[in-house]
């Protein structure tokens, strides 16, 4: 069995932020409406304010993965 390329690895990453950042978006705009309705339960906005924040630093951590350090 072959052991995935850095590329191969690379790619799947790409794959899941962009899972990630459809997550964080969809989250996004369920909180937007729970807000302009408001019929939000709070701890339910707090949960999923959270959970986005959670996703957000997902994301971040996989955006640095991918991006190389450039020493200038």
């Amino acid at each position: 069995m072959n052991a995935p390329t850095e590329m191969e690895f690379d790619e799947v990453l790409r794959v899941q932020l962009e899972v990630l950042r459809r997550e964080h978006r969809d989250l996004d705009q369920a909180i937007h409406a729970l807000e302009e309705t408001g019929r939000g339960d709070q701890l339910a906005l707090r949960r999923l304010k959270k959970q986005k924040l959670m996703l957000k630093d997902r994301i971040a951590l996989i955006e640095d993965r991918l991006t190389p350090d450039i020493i200038a």
